[in-house]
């Protein structure tokens, strides 16, 4: 499993479908997925998380749902793709709840690991992507890609910019499960050395692709 993270608007999204498009370009059979949701009962929790005023949830209660819907994208999808033999790739994992609701929220890393460990026990993805970019620029283009799923964004700079030193604190754990790519730079750029991460990691010879945008 390889996890795609980082504050929103740093192109995940994008990026997740050009990992996937590359995996597969050579063979590998993969899936794409995403947090909140990834199944349907986990997509049903997305929307009540993502949508709406900030104070609607508050962090204790975020989290909670958060790990609904993570257990049950990991018993409806991850896990049987693993079993199946399959790469998955997932847009956003558990580090966004240590990040989000632990760190900026204020809830602190020991709450969310002790609900991680009943939801989830003890699987970790392989490799976690963490796409960095300041919460300016992030903020902005979330704000341009509009849609109604902006609960978080309305947050606020401040909030975010916490969660942007949140991932950045988590990475500096554990540099052999993690790498910080400079989302900053071009989506070529970003791609190529996600690529270059993931062969590194995995032994792979996988090209990037510009595709999935």
């Amino acid at each position: 499993m390889i996890v795609i993270d980082g504050v929103d608007g740093s192109g995940k999204g994008v990026q997740s479908r050009r990992l996937l498009q590359s995996l597969q370009a050579q063979g590998h059979a993969a899936i794409l997925t995403r947090e909140p949701g990834g199944s349907p009962a986990a997509e049903d929790i997305r929307k009540l998380l993502v949508t709406g005023e900030p104070e609607k949830w508050d962090d204790m209660t975020e989290l909670l749902l958060m790990y609904a819907a993570r257990r049950a994208h990991l018993r409806d999808t991850v896990w049987p793709a693993l079993a199946a033999n399959q790469w998955v790739i997932s847009d956003r994992y558990a580090d966004s709840s240590r990040a989000f609701q632990g760190i900026a929220g204020n809830l602190g890393l020991d709450t969310v690991e002790r609900v991680h460990d009943i939801a989830v026990s003890e699987f970790q993805p392989a490799l976690v992507l963490i796409l960095d970019l300041s919460e300016s620029i992030a903020l902005q283009r979330a704000e341009d890609r509009g849609g109604s799923e902006n609960r978080f964004e309305k947050k606020g700079a401040a909030y975010h910019a916490r969660v942007r030193d949140a991932f950045l604190q988590i990475a500096a754990t554990d540099p052999a499960r993690y790498r910080v790519i400079d989302a900053a730079q071009s989506r070529d750029q970003v791609s190529r050395a996600i690529i270059d991460a993931v062969n590194q990691r995995f032994e792979l010879t996988l090209e990037p692709t510009t595709t999935g945008d």
